[in-house]
């Protein structure tokens, strides 16, 4: 799986959050890392691409409260404005539907519905 690869981004907090499991995870995550001699580079809160990426937002995650999926949105104005930046800058494949679905998956905007046992969670940074 990791054939070939010679670092790793990682974004994340800066605390183990209030999880057990999401420590483990990290620190077997860490083993496989430095058994495959692949290099972490931290993305952090303030450093590096995740920095960046936070500035098109107010530094914390947007918790939205959706009722229902029509609700949700696949751009926004954020995105928008992300992906326009992104382009300037050189990046390819980066539109504002793939910057809001990024958005989702790294935590800045949490569109779970409000029915779902994970939005709580989800609204909290770790």
């Amino acid at each position: 799986m990791l054939r070939g690869m010679k670092r790793i981004a990682v974004y994340c907090g800066s605390n183990k959050g209030v999880r057990p499991e999401y420590a483990t995870a990290a620190e077997q995550l860490g083993t496989l890392l430095a058994r495959e001699k692949i290099e972490l580079v931290y993305g952090g809160g303030m450093v590096g691409f995740d920095a960046y990426l936070w500035r098109f937002g107010d530094g914390k995650p947007i918790v939205n409260q959706r009722k229902s999926m029509k609700e949700v949105p696949a751009r926004t104005e954020i995105s928008d404005a992300m992906s326009k930046d992104l382009l300037r800058r050189g990046f390819k494949l980066v539109g504002s539907t793939i910057c809001y679905a990024n958005m989702q998956a790294v935590g800045m905007v949490n569109d779970h519905l409000v029915t779902c046992f994970r939005h709580k969670e989800c609204g909290v940074n770790l």
